[in-house]
């Protein structure tokens, strides 16, 4: 935060802070505007001259150009920006009554101490946002390689398809999404991960996100048990409640969720969210023994598992392991998948395989919320899978990773001995480091300390939620390497041992 009381104008002082999201411009249009309703600055005082301002603040003049526009555009101040500028002597009429005010009041009426129109679960913290590094790409977990992805090859197959694009697709489209692409994913998915659905089982999305909250919104009534891993996925736990889900945070052990703590918890849970195949984000992968126990109670209890196969193309050691849904006779798991790991984040496709009895009830909620989901993109990834490009992309990425994780943890042998260390997995884009017992610092210091020099590294016990009564959480350090080249990965090691030493 920067205050500066700027020259020949004493009533004009300007605290700026550069760490908001919020613009510049904005904070200077604000600061002037509420300075102006408050009386502070009286009809007809003049403003500084946007070059002196400028250099005063330490900011381009086109950012105080900006906002001196809008003051004037709405008739708070009067001239002409760069030859004089002062407080309009007659303001509009509506800002008339909130002279004398504060900015704060002259906003709201609501009383001291209340808010308008905010959930219950909103104002607890429900949803609040798991902050990060603003931008930080080192150690960000699930951040894929985008310097290997072929943009040429992709920019070719759109151009090609939307210079003639069929009339009946730019007019509306299917509930389920593009049938090409669906039919691409089942094929995909029946072949690679084991799966047993068609394409008419197939619901595109926004992203595995958007997956979830239909699936939520599907299952689940205000008050219903849900089985959650611990630790787990805290988009998942926010999704599931602001469906109204009353959380269980199973515990997760070497074998995946925890079925006989599941069932004490809450036998007759409406739903159990998992990641099977790769845990997120201890990255164990869940047993034979255990999926079918899971399976069974979901069976005796008229039950749903949600199955969040988030990155399981990335499997080191072999095959990709047959998913959960392909060992379910009884039609009791969704299961979710997303593109955004696999080819790149903004892309924001995603895709549930919903059981056929929930079909018609899913496309009746997809109804009301969204016609179709958007398909500008849909066919340009379907030309991608059917002229091989997909899994050739897969194949390269799966050895890229692999190379990666070997990477990072050799730089983690050289560098940060007696901090925190790593051993290979064979699936994944992270790796969860741990925390050496002689380290003076906790994951989440550690975590603050990489933030304040721009790495994303979170720790591993934020993951974890419920009542530990006094007991030791879990450390260690999430660190994903699949975005960064091997060259950074020594680097961005180097920078963090350095910033907590």
């Amino acid at each position: 935060m920067m205050t500066t009381r700027i020259a020949n104008t004493p009533l004009l002082s300007l605290a700026l802070d550069r760490s908001t999201m919020v613009p510049l411009q904005m904070q200077i249009y604000d600061q002037i505007r509420d300075a102006i309703l408050s009386g502070r600055l009286a009809p007809g005082t003049g403003l500084p001259a946007t070059r002196t301002l400028a250099t005063e603040l330490g900011l381009s003049r086109n950012t105080i150009l900006g906002a001196f526009d809008r003051l004037l555009a709405e008739g708070y101040v009067e001239g002409k920006p760069g030859s004089g500028t002062h407080v309009s002597n007659i303001l509009p009429d509506d800002l008339l009554s909130t002279r004398g005010r504060t900015a704060s009041q002259s906003r709201s009426s609501a009383p001291a101490g209340k808010t308008s129109q905010l959930s219950k679960m909103l104002t607890k913290g429900h949803y609040r946002r798991r902050h990060s590094a603003a931008g930080a790409r080192a150690f960000r977990p699930g951040l894929p390689d985008l310097d290997n992805f072929p943009f040429q090859l992709w920019g070719r197959i759109n151009a090609r398809f939307w210079q003639h694009p069929p009339r009946l697709l730019l007019h509306s489209g299917d509930l389920g999404g593009y049938l090409p692409l669906r039919q691409s994913i089942a094929a995909y998915l029946g072949a690679v991960r084991g799966l047993r659905c068609s394409a008419d089982q197939i619901m595109i999305t926004s992203g595995a996100q958007q997956a979830l909250d239909l699936i939520a919104r599907a299952i689940i009534d205000p008050g219903d048990d849900v089985w959650v891993e611990n630790p787990g996925y805290a988009g998942m736990r926010a999704t599931l409640i602001a469906a109204g889900a009353t959380i269980r945070h199973v515990p997760v052990d070497q074998n995946g969720i925890s079925v006989n703590a599941g069932r004490k918890l809450a036998p007759d849970a409406v739903l159990a969210a998992v990641t099977p195949s790769h845990q997120f984000p201890l990255g164990v992968t869940m047993s034979l023994a255990r999926r079918l126990e899971l399976l069974d109670w979901a069976d005796d209890a008229n039950a749903w598992i949600l199955e969040d196969d988030y990155d399981s193309e990335f499997r080191y050691g072999g095959k990709p392991l047959s998913a959960l849904q392909g060992l379910d006779d009884a039609g009791r798991v969704i299961y979710v998948g997303t593109f955004s790991k696999v080819l790149f984040p903004s892309l924001r496709l995603g895709y549930v395989v919903v059981p056929e009895k929930l079909l018609a009830p899913f496309m009746d909620l997809r109804a009301s919320i969204d016609d179709h989901p958007a398909l500008a993109l849909q066919p340009v990834l379907h030309q991608f899978f059917e002229d091989g490009h997909f899994a050739s992309h897969i194949r390269k990425q799966r050895k890229l990773y692999a190379q990666r994780q070997d990477q990072l943890i050799q730089a983690l042998d050289k560098s940060a001995q007696g901090l925190f260390s790593a051993t290979s997995h064979d699936a994944g884009m992270h790796l969860v480091a741990k925390i050496d017992p002689d380290c003076t610092l906790s994951d989440q210091d550690i975590s603050r300390r990489a933030s304040d020099i721009g790495l994303s590294v979170p720790a591993l016990s934020t993951y974890f939620a419920g009542d530990f009564k006094g007991r030791r959480i879990k450390q260690g350090l999430i660190l994903g390497y699949a975005g960064l080249t091997e060259k950074e990965i020594n680097k961005e090691v180097k920078r963090l041992v350095e910033a907590i030493v």
